[in-house]
Formats: C-alpha cells, structure tokens, sequence
C-alpha cells in the first residue's frame, strides 16, 4: 500500500510528510483543550526499510519515566527489519523469497516461519475475495507498465493478456506445514502485505520489550497500542483527495488496532480519452474501472489491513462493501461523485469514529 502521511509531533506541533502515491491516510496525534494534562514522556525515532521510511513513536506513563534506551532500541529495530526485507524483498537476489520464486516449479521448499504466516494471510484473503488480491499479479502489473520498470504507456493486446494471466493464479501457490510450492511458474510478489507484516513483527518486539503504548508505521501503514501522548486514544484522520485543501473526511480513534489505506487517483495513465488505473483486478487482469478513490481498513493486524485494503480497492464501492459486510470489517470509502465526493462506511467501522 503507498500511502501519504503526515504526523504531527507532540511538543512543537513539527509535521514530516513522506510524499508517495495514491492514498491519504493522515496520522495526527493532536492536542487540544485548555485542562492541564498529565505529563507522558515521548521518544521518536525512524528510519529506512523496504525501500520506504519507518516512524516509531513510544509513550510513557503518567508522569513516570519511560525507561528506554532509545538508540539500543532503535539497532534493534533495524535488525528486525533487515531480517524481514531478507525474507521478503523482490529486490534482493538471494532473500528467502526470491529463492522461492527461483526454485523449480512444483518443487516443496522448506521456508521460516514469517514467510509462511504472510504467505498464509495471503491465501486466506484472496480466497476471501475470490482473487481479487493475488501476491502473483505481478506480471498483469508489469504489462500494463506499472512495474519496477515501467513500460511505455500502451494498451495490450488481449493475446498478451491472456499470456500474462497463464503466470498468474494465486490458485497455483501452495502451503503445506514449514513448505510452499509453486505449481506453476508464477511469481509471487509481497509489496501489498509484507510493509505491513513489518509493522506487526516490529509491535512484538516493543511488546516484548514491555513498552505499552506506541505507534509503528513503515511506508503509510500503521498500528497503534495503548494511549497517545495526550494520554487518551491515538487520533486518525483520513484526508480528502486533494493535495490542495488537506481537509479532513474523517477522523478515527484507535488504541489497539492498524490502518491502512488504498486508492486510485494519481497513479494513471490515458490513451485515445479513456483512463487506465495502476490497480490492476487480477481476475480481468485490466486495471480497474470503477469510482471508488480510496478505501481505509481499521484491522487487529496491519497485515490485514494492508491485504484488505488492497482487495476491496479492486473490487470496488459496491462489491467491496457488500464484502465489507460479510466479513465484518471495519472500512471507510471515499467515491468520486460528479465533481466532488461522497463516503460510505461499513456498520463496524462506527466503532472508531468516537472521541
């Protein structure tokens, strides 16, 4: 998920934007109200992974030091997220993913643990939305120019399709205990989930080193646990699509959940007057065709979030709620209404909209 995000600091009100595409999910820890608080203390740092950035925010207690070595927490982190780019990038020859890819196809190959539980949230959800997210849509991206090297701006023909669409199939990915296999020479690609796993294996480490409140975002996705420096929930806002106003559609109160947000409005391209989005629908294998501008997730896991966010981006305002519904996710959607805009919100996402 690419996500633009704007967070607020806690003493100087200081923002740092990290400018990237297509979403406008905001972070704001915000401060208001003229009664005299508790002091909570607050440490921050952050840092590159995944070929993004990382923001980690901790929070004390009440009046009460937060006891941490920032700097032995922060080479800690690191670590955490080399190890998880290793597994996981396409764009390291030898990480443990990539070797998967190159194996025979058929092939059962002994994989870790973190590969595996991604691997397993992305097979739950795709059969979720019957296909609608596919860690295999790689090649269908790359056809219609929107991959790592983008291609030039033209429409392909339905016989390249159709070849494009023969090495794709999350179907044709297979998971058996500690293995996976390919049963076929398809290419499986995590950029949709795994920036999202990585805030969740980056929650168990701060969990595990007895800090109780924080937030973690890596590239747009975020999870937040506890209370924020105002001693109360973590504040989001969701912002309206347009770069010029920054105006807030929504604002969500989490303490122990991630979101993740996924549009289409910037990321295109037109021929001949009609629009090709860079979300491509793995099961038409065209990009997509509807409204829908962007769509938030509030999920346990950013993993999820991330995976979901995706999915009903795909499928749309209509399909995608109807979705929504079914499985009982908490979603937010901004659609394109004629010249302005128009929201919808699944009945489990009213939960986050109070104080």
């Amino acid at each position: 998920m690419i996500n633009q995000v704007i967070m607020f600091a806690y003493n100087a009100m200081t923002k740092t934007r990290l400018v990237l595409l297509a979403s406008f999910l905001f972070v704001g820890l915000c401060i208001a109200g003229c009664e005299r608080a508790p002091e909570y203390e607050v440490a921050k740092f952050s840092g590159r992974t995944m070929g993004t950035s990382y923001h980690i925010t901790l929070v004390g207690q009440a009046n009460t030091p937060l006891g941490v070595d920032v700097n032995a927490l922060q080479d800690q982190v690191d670590e955490q997220l080399q190890y998880i780019n290793q597994l996981m990038s396409t764009y390291i020859p030898d990480s443990q993913l990539m070797r998967f890819n190159d194996a025979e196809a058929g092939q059962w190959v002994d994989l870790s643990s973190p590969l595996l539980e991604v691997l397993a949230i992305s097979q739950d959800i795709s059969e979720a939305s019957d296909g609608a997210f596919d860690v295999t849509v790689g090649p269908l991206v790359n056809l219609w120019g929107f991959g790592p090297q983008m291609q030039p701006e033209v429409v392909p023909s339905e016989e390249e399709l159709a070849a494009a669409q023969a090495l794709t199939g999350y179907q044709k990915l297979e998971l058996n205990g500690n293995q996976a296999r390919r049963s076929a020479p398809i290419f499986v690609d995590l950029s949709a989930v795994a920036k999202g796993y990585g805030v969740d294996w980056i929650v168990r480490e701060l969990v595990e080193q007895g800090i109780a409140s924080f937030m973690v975002e890596i590239g747009g996705e975020v999870r937040v646990k506890g209370h924020s420096p105002r001693g109360s929930k973590w504040r989001i806002a969701v912002e309206q699509p347009s770069m010029l106003t920054g105006s807030v559609a929504k604002a969500i109160s989490l303490s122990d959940h991630a979101i993740a947000t996924s549009g289409d409005y910037r990321n295109y391209f037109e021929v001949d007057g009609m629009r090709y989005s860079h979300t491509i629908d793995p099961v038409t294998g065209k990009p997509i065709n509807h409204k829908l501008v962007s769509v938030t997730v509030v999920a346990d896991t950013a993993a999820r979030a991330d995976a979901w966010a995706t999915a009903l981006n795909v499928l749309g305002p209509e399909q995608g709620m109807q979705l929504a519904e079914a499985e009982k996710l908490a979603v937010y959607m901004i659609v394109k209404d004629g010249d302005g805009f128009t929201e919808s919100q699944s009945s489990h996402f009213s939960q986050f909209t109070g104080p």
